[in-house]
């Protein structure tokens, strides 16, 4: 499945990370995540470890017409106390920052998210601002908690079924110095 997107006036491939992109994902991320205050600069070794432990469900890449990768997002399982089961974790997205503000980051979590239902997931968590997640149907549910704490940024889209409920946890490259 590769979906197509126009932003503004560039039109984009959302297509699976391809052999050879794991330099240009790097790149971007650590670009994209530079002037973050939230970041601690470890998402692209987040994504990199993840890659190395098989642990990378879904790693989409957005690609100009002209074939420059602008957008990288990963989907990664999660454990719900504890138990692996059919829950993923989205994250990091990131976008070439000239691209930023202009549909990019929207269309590869869109994409990932029909994949994501296609391979019969139950639902998608992740740790991000409310106010944009908000828009693909995030929402935090006290229920679900994350490192034993409700917290209002940690989200969580039901895909099918009823909704997770318990202490979930992102696979251990989230958590490696």
């Amino acid at each position: 499945m590769n979906t197509t997107a126009s932003q503004g006036s560039e039109r984009l491939r959302i297509e699976p990370e391809r052999p050879g992109d794991a330099n240009d994902i790097s790149q971007l991320t650590t670009t994209a995540f530079a002037p973050m205050p939230f970041s601690d600069g470890d998402e692209a070794r987040v994504i990199d470890d993840l890659r190395e432990a098989g642990a990378l469900t879904l790693s989409l890449v957005a690609i100009t017409a002209q074939g420059e990768l602008v957008g990288h997002i990963a989907f990664s399982p999660v454990c719900i106390d504890g138990q692996p089961g059919d829950w993923y974790g989205l994250g990091p997205v990131s976008v070439a920052p000239r691209m930023q503000r202009q549909g990019v980051g929207s269309a590869l979590i869109g994409d990932g998210l029909d994949r994501l239902r296609a391979l019969d997931a139950a639902g998608c968590v992740l740790l991000g601002n409310p106010d944009y997640y908000r828009r693909f149907g995030f929402v935090s549910d006290p229920m679900l908690t994350y490192q034993g704490q409700p917290n209002r940024y940690f989200q969580r889209l039901v895909l099918k079924g009823p909704a997770a409920q318990g202490d979930a946890s992102f696979h251990l490259a989230f958590d490696a110095p």
